[in-house]
């Protein structure tokens, strides 16, 4: 999966719209990002599930999703590296990050 296509879905959530945040972009629901782009570096996506939701998505594929790093990590923030994924698994997980808000 490209950013191209991260975006693309991330956008396509109700009410979505792309922001910015501390230099990457992220999408957002009013003012409640759910997901961003390219941290900690390009080809990462980041949802912000439930930590229930974070270690069911690990469990299932540990080499796609892993926690962000310190208490992002620990409280949901869930990475995904693009180029492991593809669009079916990375919707699922964006339409759970939204959902939560």
């Amino acid at each position: 999966m490209t950013e191209a296509e991260f975006t693309r879905l991330a956008l396509g959530m109700p009410g979505a719209v792309a922001g910015g945040h501390q230099g990457h972009p992220d999408f957002r629901v009013g003012k409640k990002i759910f997901a961003t782009l390219g941290y900690p570096r390009p080809g990462f996506g980041m949802v912000r599930l439930a930590p229930e939701q974070q270690a069911m998505l690990i469990a299932a594929e540990p080499s796609i999703f892993a926690p962000a790093a310190g208490a992002w990590g620990r409280n949901g923030a869930t990475m995904i590296d693009l180029a492991r994924t593809d669009a079916a698994t990375a919707e699922s997980a964006l339409r759970m990050a939204r959902q939560r808000l």
